[in-house]
């Protein structure tokens, strides 16, 4: 099936793999980014550059992180910029109750049953959908759904390769679309208000603002992934001949199905309280006026999913046994938190980027002339938006961490579309629109190997070359859908979170 010839196409994927690997380490990068900003500080001071601020109409120079004011407040704000970073104690939070329902394998137990259960002439839907979904788990998504996905295929006497390819396709689409709120809005969110304060500290970006979209995107995903694998990779494929390796499952829990159940009454009696709690007559869930928007019942929504997935992680975890003791829970949460050490390690390198960034008045200064550039040459309307897109899906294939990617693209793109009237939250769709349809056709992306050797299981001489081209079409499908789905959302009127329109 993989094509040896040196054609247009493969020369260029050549190209794209040999510079992304000579990118460094995301915390290198962002730590080098950090010392750019403070020599190009030094110059812009060099020059007098300054900037009308757009809010208070004060004048601001830039200033050098060169300076002796320069350095003094890199060594004294050096803690509070890591500590006070946003996304830090956000994401932190909610992946002490996600990873606790992992750890106790809640979360893989329920995306196994859903694939497996599901009738014949579902499954392909049933795989994309679990896949998006999938994303609660984070990046666990990208390693159990896809060989679950063949094996079930194969199983069915289906080609196993169009069901890795739709599981890995779904799980990648995954992380802008689903029906909860995960780490990842939480994340963005918290990267997009530290971005926004460059223009206006007042301007708050939640985890929920982009959830109306993403909600959407779910069902409308599920739709044309499913239509992409039956109407092109399987034709594509044909008939499966080989003689495969079949993945083995790991014994079930004889609890495990219990547990589930418990798990989900256990959730259902939790949303109900909260459902009880916001309706009751002047709940402090609400705001002054009645109404939940905005209101603490939002801001307070992080903590809140967190408690939920505490209650049903705990309940999942006493019933098969792996919770028999309150020292359990604290030592799965610690387990859980060992995992984003490396998330860790890089907010601190990104959070000082990010801060010199806006100390220096750069953020500001890239902002208004970056604005005022595209006004003269009247290229502010949508299609400044489906250009800006455009841009993201195709860096993606030299940067493929989402986060990192959204902090570096987050201080310029998001300032500088609030000059333009864009809401920080629309900057944010259309980004997670962008990264999320090409993360599957990089050849950068570090789960791609994975799925490969999943895949020469069934055909040992598959490539790399075999699993991108079975990509691209989901790739470009997803971001068409998407595309048309933002402008649908944008021309309608429709909002993408609570209260969130395209404006400020």
């Amino acid at each position: 099936m993989e094509n040896n010839k040196k054609g247009i196409f493969s020369r260029f994927l050549n190209v794209i793999e040999k510079a992304g690997n000579k990118l460094p380490d995301p915390f290198v990068l962002f730590a080098a980014l950090a010392v750019a900003v403070i020599i190009a500080s030094h110059i812009f001071s060099l020059f007098n550059a300054s900037v009308i601020h757009p809010g208070t109409g004060e004048e601001l120079s830039v200033k050098s992180l060169a300076s002796g004011e320069g350095v003094k407040y890199i060594l004294t704000s050096m803690l509070d910029n890591f500590t006070g970073f946003a996304p830090l104690g956000l994401v932190l939070a909610m992946m002490l109750g996600i990873g606790l329902a992992e750890k106790v394998g809640l979360l893989d137990y329920a995306i196994k049953k859903t694939i497996l259960k599901s009738p014949p002439a579902l499954i392909t839907y049933t795989v994309v959908f679990v896949g998006i979904m999938g994303n609660i788990a984070s990046d666990a998504a990208m390693v159990l759904i896809p060989p679950l996905a063949a094996m079930v295929f194969y199983k069915v006497g289906r080609h196993p390769l169009a069901g890795l390819a739709v599981g890995y396709a779904a799980a990648g689409a995954g992380f802008t679309a689903n029906l909860l709120i995960a780490g990842t809005d939480a994340l963005l969110a918290g990267i997009s208000t530290e971005a926004a304060a460059i223009i206006d500290d007042s301007i708050v970006v939640t985890p929920v603002d982009n959830w109306y979209f993403n909600i959407v995107s779910v069902f409308i995903l599920t739709v044309v992934g499913g239509l992409v694998t039956n109407k092109i990779i399987e034709p594509r494929l044909g008939k499966y001949k080989g003689d495969a390796v079949e993945v083995e499952l790991e014994e079930e829990h004889p609890k495990a199905g219990k547990a589930f159940r418990n798990a989900i009454i256990a959730g259902m009696i939790y949303l109900a309280i909260i459902a009880i709690a916001i309706f009751l007559p002047n709940s402090p869930l609400r705001n002054e006026e009645g109404g939940i928007v905005p209101s603490p019942f939002l801001d307070g929504i992080v903590p809140i999913i967190l408690f939920f997935f505490i209650t049903i992680g705990v309940t999942y975890g006493a019933t098969v046994g792996k919770i028999k003791t309150s020292k359990d829970i604290g030592k799965y949460m610690g387990e859980s938190m060992k995992d984003m050490s490396g998330y860790i390690v890089l907010i601190f390198a990104i959070a000082q980027f990010i801060a010199y960034f806006s100390w220096s008045n750069i953020g500001t200064w890239v902002a208004v002339n970056g604005a005022d550039l595209l006004k003269d040459i009247n290229f502010t309307g949508i299609w400044l938006i489906i250009g800006y897109i455009i841009f993201t899906a195709s860096l993606n294939f030299l940067i493929t961490s989402g986060s990192a990617k959204w902090a570096l693209e987050a201080p310029v793109f998001v300032p500088m579309f609030m000059q333009l009237g864009y809401h920080p939250a629309f900057t944010q769709v259309a980004y997670r629109v962008a990264d999320s349809s090409t993360n599957i056709v990089t050849p950068l992306m570090p789960y791609m190997v994975i799925v490969l050797s999943f895949m020469q299981k069934y055909d040992k001489k598959a490539g790399i070359g075999t699993l991108i081209s079975l990509m691209i079409p989901y790739s470009i499908c997803f971001l068409i859908t998407w595309i048309i789905l933002l402008l649908i959302f944008f021309f309608i009127g429709i909002p993408f979170g609570p209260g969130i329109d395209p404006y400020l």
